[in-house]
């Protein structure tokens, strides 16, 4: 792939709430050319993006950025780590030592930081 190109990120958290972090970097995402999935508790829409619920079936998973605390993250382990997503971003609240040991194990590098930061400051 070339680096040009904009890789995927999953939004875990998704939610139609303009006012939630989630909704901001999906639609912070989509301004900066990035595709999207969206996965949340309640099926709706971003931007014209299917807010998906489950553990649909997703492929090319780049980057997966963690909108739910770690006690609701717990049942997406294995569905997460199956992604093979090349990093997973923990946004304040949602940092998840247990969680990130287990994908540091699996070569994919956990971060502790907000998307919303990194897309402003170019660092994402």
């Amino acid at each position: 792939m070339n680096t040009t190109q904009r890789k995927k990120t999953l939004v875990v958290g998704a939610t139609e709430k303009r006012d939630r972090y989630a909704n901001r970097a999906a639609h912070s995402l989509l301004q900066r050319g990035h595709e999207i999935e969206l996965l949340g508790l309640k099926e709706g829409q971003v931007e014209g993006h299917l807010i998906q619920t489950g553990q649909p079936a997703l492929t090319d998973i780049d980057t997966v950025t963690m909108y739910v605390g770690a006690r609701n993250q717990t049942g997406l382990y294995d569905y997460i780590r199956g992604l093979k997503p090349r990093r997973v971003i923990f946004n304040p609240g949602a940092e998840n030592p247990d969680f990130a040991r287990q994908l540091r194990a699996d070569g994919v590098e956990p971060i502790n930081a907000c998307t919303l930061v990194m897309l402003s400051v170019g660092t994402y």
